[in-house]
């Protein structure tokens, strides 16, 4: 199973506020923050950018999970195929 977290990442002096979509094996995507969006739609867009650019092999992210995450800076996704 693939679990892909989500953060936020803070502004600082030279950039943005942005979303961070990453796995435990070391892969991640960074995405400016999508002011257009909000709540868990934001995180979703991040994961959206890592499945595009890390996990090829999937077809559709509509059978996608998610909870929060346990420090309450994102989310956690996963798909539901890959329950116990």
């Amino acid at each position: 199973m693939i679990a892909i977290h989500t953060k936020y990442l803070s502004p600082t002096n030279s950039r943005g506020a942005r979303i961070k979509a990453y796995t435990s094996d070391g892969r991640s995507v960074t995405i400016g923050y999508p002011y257009a969006l909000s709540g868990v739609a934001v995180h979703h867009l991040a994961v959206v950018k890592f499945i595009q650019d890390h996990l090829k092999f999937i077809e559709s992210n509509s059978s996608m999970c998610y909870g929060d995450s346990a420090d309450g800076r994102g989310f956690s996704f996963c798909f539901d195929y890959s329950k116990v």
